[in-house]
């Protein structure tokens, strides 16, 4: 069953392509139901995980002169991702549901699905980064085909950015088994000491993770992306491709390198930091709402960099907790600017104005999403910023609490967005527009309504598997 959760999507992707193409309607339907069995699958993995570790699921291509396996092992923190993957691959193809040429467009995703479970269900490091390259493929189409006018240069920058820095990955990879003769960063656990070159070592991982996330200053690709990919795209960005940076970066610095991160600890807080603050005052001055979105996802993974950096249980769990709010906050967001667009032909927030008037469900979706992005309680974002804010003031003392501004920066912005796009007079081209939204694309965004809430007020599950991946840390 690993094997085919993993590999199955990539044939399976080109057989759904050939048998479908005659009636693409049905695809939509073929990658939805794959998509909800690989939901239940996580969860059922969820249910079978003990109590600290891994679960060891099997090895598998095993090549004994090259001394490396796959082995598909998976703790609470690959659950988590692999359980977030999958919600979001079924919110994708509801938002989806009109898009053209859906024969290509689902066999895409369904090729993109496999990868990325392999990312996060094998623990040897060169599968990882396999697996962590073939995911570029399809988003590279995803993106250079159904996006907007400039997709090609975005799809181009997009794939040599985050191919480039995956290099420096490679070579740290390479360097971690001459030294230690092991492929399994799970059999590493703890033996920082074998490492001969651990400052070279910890460099080379965190710049291509770090452009993954992205960070500043290795951001740039990630607004040229958002803008010119498709809306459901953008989810996959944000909450899937970025969080593979800052799952690597827990993996492979904190629980790999512990030592050396916490030496580098403190220039992991200023990037953070910058990364947070830069990106927020960029989204204040930006006119593009779709863009202005990007920035915020920007801001926010500088958080999750901050609380990583503090090499604790406390701020590890709080990351995590981040990353999957962010998620679900952001998702919502890109969605709606997309929509706005495709109605409006406009992505200036100057140019609409009053479309609550017009679209109320989509509107109070979109203040709700805003208002969990500036961290109101009751809502993901409060819990992830607080739980951020007080990690790192523990870790690093009340200087830090600087982090906090990042929750008013939000507020400027996204207040602006709402007074500018959803409330305010009535433009005349909102007033000539048709605003209708298909059953599926509703429903996708009422999903995320409820999480958003959900999760805001009984935020205890996630701990939950926080207190499972983190308990190496002393956590209880």
């Amino acid at each position: 069953m690993e094997l085919l959760v993993i590999f199955g999507p990539i044939f399976f992707s080109f057989f759904v392509y050939f048998i479908f193409r005659n009636s693409p309607e049905t695809t939509k339907y073929v990658a939805l139901g794959w998509f909800v069995v690989l939901f239940f699958l996580s969860l059922n993995w969820y249910h079978q995980l003990p109590p600290e570790g891994y679960m060891v699921l099997g090895k598998y291509l095993s090549v004994p002169q090259f001394g490396f396996e796959l082995t598909i092992k998976m703790d609470a923190l690959s659950v988590a991702m692999l359980i977030l993957t999958s919600a979001l691959l079924v919110l994708v193809v509801l938002t989806s549901w009109e898009e053209k040429e859906q024969h290509i467009y689902m066999s895409l995703l369904i090729m993109f699905s496999g990868p990325i479970f392999g990312v996060f269900m094998t623990t040897n490091i060169l599968w990882f980064f396999i697996f962590w390259e073939l995911t570029l493929v399809p988003m590279l189409f995803l993106v250079g085909y159904w996006g907007a006018e400039e997709r090609i240069y975005a799809a181009i920058k997009f794939f040599l950015y985050t191919h480039v820095f995956a290099m420096f990955m490679f070579v740290a990879f390479f360097m971690i088994f001459r030294q230690t003769g092991v492929w399994d960063f799970s059999d590493l656990a703890g033996k920082e000491n074998l490492f001969k070159t651990p400052f070279l070592i910890w460099w080379l991982m965190f710049l291509g993770f770090a452009a993954k996330l992205p960070v500043f200053p290795f951001h740039t690709w990630l607004p040229d992306a958002h803008v010119q990919a498709p809306s459901s795209i953008s989810v996959l960005l944000a909450g899937v491709l970025l969080k593979m940076g800052a799952y690597g970066l827990i993996r492979f610095t904190v629980e790999l390198m512990p030592e050396t991160t916490k030496h580098f600890a403190m220039v992991m807080l200023i990037i953070g930091i910058i990364t947070t603050l830069f990106a927020g005052f960029l989204a204040i001055y930006e006119r593009h709402i779709k863009k202005m979105v990007a920035y915020s996802s920007i801001s926010h993974m500088g958080m999750v960099v901050v609380a990583i950096s503090t090499v604790t249980y406390d701020g590890l769990s709080a990351s995590l907790y981040e990353m999957i709010g962010h998620a679900l906050v952001i998702s919502p967001l890109f969605l709606i600017a997309g929509w706005l667009h495709h109605k409006t032909h406009t992505w200036y927030m100057d140019e609409m104005g009053g479309i609550m008037k017009k679209a109320p469900f989509v509107s109070a979706i979109f203040i709700l999403a805003g208002m969990a992005a500036l961290g109101l309680p009751g809502t993901m974002g409060f819990i992830g910023e607080l739980t951020i804010t007080i990690s790192a003031v523990k870790a690093y003392g009340w200087w830090v609490a600087i982090v906090a501004v990042a929750g008013l920066i939000s507020a400027g912005y996204i207040i602006w967005a709402v007074r500018r796009a959803i409330h305010g007079p009535m433009s005349p081209l909102v007033e000539r527009t048709t605003f209708t939204m298909s059953f599926p694309e509703k429903l996708a965004l009422a999903i995320y309504a409820i999480l958003i809430v959900y999760f805001g007020v009984n935020p205890q599950p996630i701990f939950n598997l926080a207190n499972q991946a983190f308990a190496f840390l002393g956590g209880n």
